[in-house]
């Protein structure tokens, strides 16, 4: 959906960052269900992962846990196939990404 590069950001204001960039993506057939039970965690959505290189060169990825989530916002377990689509879909976005599995 959306990408912010904080890398780029940081250099037009004349400093330096190495890579760092927030991906945006989601669906709202199925986070609107989420906002239905809690329109709050629509300050979650559409979810998002860090990428980042550390010193070494190596590269990052980091989310939120969606179960965790979901409980910070007491949104009730009736949402737990939506919550098991959108850990699938994470997922394999990150497995796509990373080209290695994830648990």
């Amino acid at each position: 959906m959306a990408r912010i590069d904080h890398s780029a950001a940081a250099k037009k204001a004349g400093l330096e960052l190495r890579p760092t960039e927030v991906l945006f993506f989601g669906n709202p057939n199925v986070g609107t269900l989420l906002m239905q039970q809690s329109q709050e965690i629509g300050l979650e959505l559409p979810l998002r992962v860090l990428v980042w290189e550390d010193e070494q060169g190596v590269a990052w990825v980091a989310h939120l846990d969606l179960d965790w989530l979901v409980s910070q916002y007491g949104i009730a377990s009736a949402v737990q196939p939506t919550l098991d689509k959108m850990s699938a879909m994470l997922k394999a976005v990150l497995e796509e990404a990373t080209g290695e599995q994830c648990l």
